[in-house]
């Protein structure tokens, strides 16, 4: 099992692999609130909490170290992914469509595991929810109205 320490200095390294600012990184043993992500070690089990209003909103717990990482890097690279969408941004195009292949692209700068797992889950979220220009279109008219 990793201590606190041995958590935030494997987190670091990894975060220059993909341009991750400190700020973008979580807390670790205690929380910043505000809906910022914290880790916890304890009782032979990692803890990666979201804290939001002093409420605990989430927390996803494992033995396994990887699935640490994952969700660690997870939360960095779609925030990563969805500021460089904003810089790239097309018109009336689904703004998944630049943010994802990046999250993916980030994640596998972690590792191909990283990657892969990225690939998976994106995959089944565009299952549920798959790409929509048109709605992208239509909520840019109502919003060029309104302007």
């Amino acid at each position: 099992m990793k201590t606190l320490q041995d958590i935030e200095a494997d987190v670091a390294r990894l975060a220059t692999r993909v341009g991750a600012f400190q700020d973008d990184l979580p807390t670790y043993g205690t929380s910043r609130d505000a809906g910022h992500p914290h880790v916890e070690v304890d009782a032979g089990l990692y803890h990666y909490v979201i804290v939001e209003r002093g409420q605990e909103i989430d927390r996803r717990s494992s033995a396994d170290y990887d699935d640490l990482l994952y969700w660690i890097f997870e939360y960095v690279t779609f925030n990563l992914a969805f500021s460089y969408e904003q810089m790239h941004r097309i018109e009336d195009q689904d703004c998944r469509r630049i943010a994802f292949p990046r999250q993916i692209e980030l994640m596998r700068r972690l590792g191909p595991d990283m990657g892969k797992r990225m690939e998976r889950e994106i995959a089944r979220i565009l299952e549920r929810a798959p790409y929509d220009d048109e709605l992208t279109k239509a909520a840019n008219r109502m919003s060029r109205r309104e302007s």
